[in-house]
């Protein structure tokens, strides 16, 4: 099997989804202005540093929608889903899923952002396959603001990678393994795979991948 596996912000998104959710619901009213905001940039300065606490991330990330509720937070999504993801869905991101396919190839999206905001993005782009930041619900179904399993994130996308094949009765050996990514957030499992694609990369990424002779690629224009 040939896998191509994909980072999703930054990479197949010119945007954080995560980070442009939490902006999202502090624009609709549902989080304090200054207090929100303060923490949101926080946690994403330390998510691009390479220290977010993911755990402590979570919590932060999924309280407004775990206080609206089921219907209220689904309803949300779906306009979060037309008015800012929709116009970031670019055509180099579809073209590069599409020679994949086309070539027989699994594709497969491995992100740090949750599953409650990632899963309709991930359908958009017509792929079925997602390795998400899992959260834990409670006896009613609804999110407790923890994270269940491991967390796609840093070492955990290697061990997330891993359990998926597993899954499938396969190993690292019975792969082919390609990976897009942008961040050095990544370079656990950039350094694991066969093809390591430095996707948008950030300036550190770029140097890494400028030293190890590792594919550099610009997805979207610059502006």
């Amino acid at each position: 099997m040939k896998l191509a596996l994909f980072d999703l912000d930054h990479t197949l998104l010119p945007i954080d989804s995560d980070y442009s959710w939490g902006v999202f619901t502090l624009e609709i009213g549902w989080t304090e202005a200054g207090v929100f905001k303060r923490r949101n940039d926080e946690f994403f300065e330390h998510y691009k540093a390479g220290t977010l606490d993911i755990h402590d991330y979570v919590r932060f990330a999924t309280e407004a929608l775990r206080l609206q509720g089921p219907a209220a937070a689904a309803a949300a999504r779906e306009r979060f889903m037309r008015d800012v993801i929709a116009p970031q869905l670019l055509p180099p991101a579809h073209d590069l899923l599409d020679d994949h396919r086309n070539r027989g190839d699994q594709v497969v999206i491995v992100t740090a952002t949750n599953e409650f905001v990632t899963r309709p993005i991930a359908a958009a782009f017509g792929v079925d396959e997602l390795i998400a930041v899992e959260l834990e619900r409670d006896a009613d179904g609804w999110f407790t603001g923890a994270v269940r399993g491991v967390p796609s994130v840093r070492e955990g996308k290697v061990t997330r990678v891993e359990q998926w094949l597993a899954a499938r009765g396969l190993g690292w050996a019975d792969v082919e393994t390609t990976f897009y990514s942008d961040s050095t957030n990544d370079l656990p499992l950039l350094e694991r795979v066969d093809h390591p694609v430095a996707t948008n990369p950030d300036a550190r990424l770029r140097a890494i991948a400028s030293q190890r002779g590792w594919r550099i690629l610009e997805l979207f224009d610059k502006k």
